[in-house]
């Protein structure tokens, strides 16, 4: 126990764990805060009956972030399907083999180009989710069509873009 309060007395550590507190902190409290425009409870009523199919598959792997309609919907995954694509790229093209063996310069231009295409897929991401997002609509109790999007103007698209975007490079 006492080897436990030792690192706080390191000012350093002290320093990263705080940082990294906030950073869990942020993230926690990003996961509550729904993507501009968005009808939250005809969302949750759509994909709430999904349980079992792909999109509620993305749910679960979210964190449930997609149910609703959170700004960190995408989640940390652009940035692993990159990183993925960098190292299947590094064992067919030569270019991405040279990086590998230069040691710490070309890993440091790997992580670059693995940031590059972060944000290519959640770019392409990020749109997919818009336009799915204005697409959803709900039947109310009288018989009406509720959309989940109640404006999908061109704003919408451009903030919902750039909202989940931005929290991919966040996340990363």
């Amino acid at each position: 126990m006492k080897k436990f309060f030792n690192i706080f007395k390191i000012t350093d550590l002290r320093k990263k764990i705080v940082f990294t507190g906030s950073l869990l902190l942020v993230y926690r409290l990003g996961g509550k805060i729904s993507i501009p425009g968005i009808s939250s409870e005809t969302l949750q009523s759509i994909i709430g009956g999904a349980g079992d199919t792909l999109l509620g598959l993305y749910d679960t792997f979210v964190g449930g972030f997609l149910s609703q309609a959170s700004i960190f919907t995408l989640g940390i995954m652009p940035y692993i399907s990159a990183s993925i694509i960098i190292q299947l790229l590094g064992s067919v093209v030569p270019y991405f083999q040279k990086l590998q063996k230069e040691g710490e310069l070309g890993r440091k231009k790997i992580i670059q180009l693995t940031r590059y295409g972060t944000v290519l897929i959640s770019s392409m991401q990020a749109m997919g989710i818009a336009i799915y997002l204005a697409s959803l609509t709900s039947q109310n109790n009288l018989g009406e069509t509720i959309s989940v999007v109640a404006n999908p103007d061109f704003f919408f698209y451009f903030v919902t873009i750039i909202t989940l975007i931005t929290s991919t490079l966040f996340i990363m």
